[in-house]
């Protein structure tokens, strides 16, 4: 199984773009091939029979380049085994999470950078709000369908098309640059009316928001060109440089603000007016610049896969209507995702002026986004590498039928990430201080104060991190079972919350707590967002249509030498279930007990109702133990709550023993996260939670054991308990 998709949380300061993709699954044969009395011109979709699904179940066949091996037999190729599954996705898992880990490791540091050189006030947002355009733009118009259509569409062709999809993505990358250039030249003209539209500002203010915007929209176009390149890679199973590439954009970013720094006056808090025409085309410009770099930094791996791209025109009549039409609900989704953030921003520069007028500290829409920019850590390289790897099994799950496997493997995920996604939330909510500090408090621009609000809004946000991050888990269930339908509306809800108690905190809070009331406000939506989502997946997981598939994969047992002779129950061939049982993956070995025990009780006492209801849709288990993982989560916070009472009591008076400086608030940030984790690693067994953190034992280097999963009396796996 392969990690095909990046689901990485963009920040404020250009980090790429990139949405969740669903996988065309794979299937374990090739149907036979109906004759047609005219084959299709290369590149150009054949005629397909109304009972045949959109994505025909073929055997996916190599990409080849246009002009090599078209009309030449291809040798039929052994599927891969479960193990080599396992080692590509054990390999692809390990690239995407190292370069996500790296590009987020710089991105701090640019994110530094940038609050040391403009400030977290006036000048600092102008340029948040200026360089934080085009990211929304794109994703607004064009951004969130290309991300939710191409993919597919690029394995489809691959493998209904003579040429291995060729002409089709040369048609649709050509079609997709040029919206590209028109959305980009139509955004850089109505640039003043885009500021308006994401801010409040006026007089000096607005002017250097709308001369940052100007220097930054043409990154529209590159952001749509990464995208597009980056896509075709992973449809090649080319995965490593989509993750890595970012990591240059933030070099850039870099060197462009140390630049800056180097060169102006830094003795005081810069201000729109005394910023000249050169230093913002140097920051605007120089910003652009890392996106370019970016995205040509894809044209060598795009080389190394053999792609070679000519430009086509032909557009009509080749099968491009269809992704349009797909791209339809994932389109709504983001313009509602972005009119809800149309709303934040405008709520958050609106505090900004209000914290300017009265002389408090950065409370604006740069303090906001830098907590944002920490919150969304763990939940890109934790949670969206773990659901990535897993959409192309869940995938499968669908076409089978058998939907109550997708709940079981989600609630794997949400296993296994919450022994790390609790104790980052535990550490962000008690070291939030020391954290901002090492990350913000750089430069004189920055004050103690400024970081002060950063790392209360910090806390406001990481209270709802969990649900934030397993929402993002069992959404992608809906995407593997081909509905987007359902996220769309659920955003709607969700969104529509947030927004809504955005509002409430603006009006009732003083300006000094308004944007830490706005991150709260987050935070509540993300728990009715985690209520709904899991209410209405449950729901449709539920209602489960009998996994004929899985049934034929069954070993059959001989037919007796006499007819009359009544089978023995012992002979009886295992369900769907049952055989589900044995290719469960192995999160925890207490939980993968716990659900050996269910399956098999599952198949004993309901075999004859589900032979009943072969056919039709069958109410029954969702798989995704709901009560028994809020109950994990619950411990493992009971685990590291005494150490973050320690934990925080100790880098405080560590980091106020030393002076306050850098090095006293990372020794202060080191010996509080030691603290956490002892009190996790000693008390998650005693409460029933040990297999849930061996696997970051494990990556830690420590020596932690594994509980292991008790028997009952009938063999029968059980739950591991004290």
């Amino acid at each position: 199984m392969t990690m095909n998709r990046t689901g990485e949380s963009h920040g404020s300061y250009g980090d790429p773009p990139t949405m969740p993709l669903r996988q065309v699954p794979d299937y374990p044969g090739v149907p036979p091939q109906v004759p047609s009395a005219a084959a299709p011109a290369p590149g150009m979709p054949g005629q397909r029979a109304p009972h045949q699904p959109p994505y025909p179940a073929a055997q996916p066949q190599p990409v080849q380049p246009p002009g090599q091996g078209q009309g030449q037999p291809q040798a039929q190729s052994a599927p891969p085994t479960k193990e080599q599954q396992a080692a590509s996705t054990g390999r692809n898992g390990l690239i995407m999470a190292m370069g996500s880990l790296a590009s987020r490791a710089l991105g701090f540091v640019r994110s530094a950078m940038i609050i040391a050189a403009l400030g977290s006030r006036g000048v600092g947002d102008a340029f948040n709000v200026g360089n934080s355009l085009p990211n929304i733009v794109y994703m607004m118009l064009i951004g969130g369908a290309l991300a939710s259509v191409f993919v597919p569409e690029l394995v489809h062709a691959a493998q209904t098309h003579k040429d291995g999809g060729a002409a089709y993505t040369d048609r649709l990358l050509t079609l997709c640059g040029v919206l590209l250039v028109v959305l980009t030249l139509g955004a850089w003209l109505f640039a003043p009316a885009i500021v308006d539209l994401y801010s409040n500002y006026s007089g000096a203010q607005r002017d250097l928001t709308i001369a940052f915007a100007r220097y930054c929209l043409p990154q529209i176009f590159f952001y749509g060109l990464f995208t597009l390149l980056g896509q075709v890679l992973n449809a090649r199973d080319k995965f490593g440089a989509m993750m890595w590439t970012p990591v240059l954009n933030n070099v850039v970013a870099i060197g462009v603000f140390g630049l800056f720094i180097a060169i102006s006056d830094h003795t005081a808090d810069i201000k729109a007016e005394q910023m000249t025409s050169g230093q913002t085309m140097l920051l605007g410009l120089g910003s652009t610049l890392g996106i370019v770099i970016q995205a040509l930094g894809l044209l060598p791996s795009l080389r190394a896969a053999k792609f070679r791209y000519r430009p086509r025109f032909d557009w009509r009549g080749a099968g491009l209507a269809r992704p349009l039409r797909s791209a339809g609900w994932a389109l709504l989704l983001v313009l509602v995702t972005q009119l809800s953030f149309a709303v934040i921003t405008q709520l958050t520069t609106g505090a900004g002026s209000q914290g300017e007028a009265l002389h408090l500290p950065g409370v604006g829409n740069a303090a906001y986004n830098s907590a944002y920019q920490l919150f969304v850590v763990p939940q890109g390289v934790i949670t969206i590498s773990l659901v990535t790897a897993l959409l192309p099994q869940m995938s499968r799950s669908a076409t089978a039928g058998n939907l109550p496997a997708i709940g079981r493997d989600l609630a794997g995920v949400l296993r296994t990430s919450a022994g790390m996604i609790i104790p980052a939330t535990v550490l962000m909510v008690a070291l939030a201080g020391p954290i901002c500090r090492v990350a913000y408090l750089h430069g004189t621009r920055v004050t103690a104060a400024d970081v002060q609000v950063i790392s209360q809004t910090l806390i406001a946000f990481a209270i709802g991190l969990p649900a934030f991050c397993a929402q993002y888990a069992l959404a992608r269930g809906f995407y593997a079972m081909g509905d987007a339908k359902t996220p769309f509306w659920l955003t709607v809800a969700t969104t529509g919350t947030n927004a809504g108690l955005s509002l409430v905190a603006y009006w009732v809070f003083s300006p000094r707590w308004i944007i830490i009331g706005m991150a709260g406000a987050q935070t509540v939506a993300c728990v009715v967002s985690i209520v709904l989502t899991g209410w209405a997946l449950g729901r449709r997981l539920r209602q489960s249509p009998a996994p004929a598939p899985l049934q034929a994969a069954v070993p059959q047992q001989p037919r007796p030498a006499h007819p009359q002779q009544p089978p023995q129950p012992q002979q009886q061939p295992q369900g769907p279930d049952a055989t589900m049982m044995l290719n469960l993956r192995r999160p925890a070995p207490d939980s993968e007990a716990t659900m050996m025990l269910n399956l098999r009780q599952g198949a004993a006492g309901t075999g004859a109702a589900q032979r009943s209801a072969a056919g039709k849709g069958v109410a029954g288990r969702s798989g995704l133990d709901g009560v028994r993982v809020v109950v994990l989560h619950v411990m493992l916070t009971l685990a590291c709550v005494p150490g973050a009472l320690a934990g925080h009591w100790l880098a405080e008076s560590t980091a106020s023993a030393l002076g306050g400086g850098l090095i006293g608030n990372l020794i202060g940030l080191g010996l509080g996260s030691v603290t956490v984790l002892a009190s996790l690693f000693l008390l998650a067994r005693p409460l029933g939670a040990g297999s849930a953190v061996a696997p970051l034992a494990r990556k830690l280097r420590l020596p932690y054991p594994t509980p292991a999963a008790a028997t009952n009396g009938n063999g029968n796996g059980g739950k591991h308990r004290r």
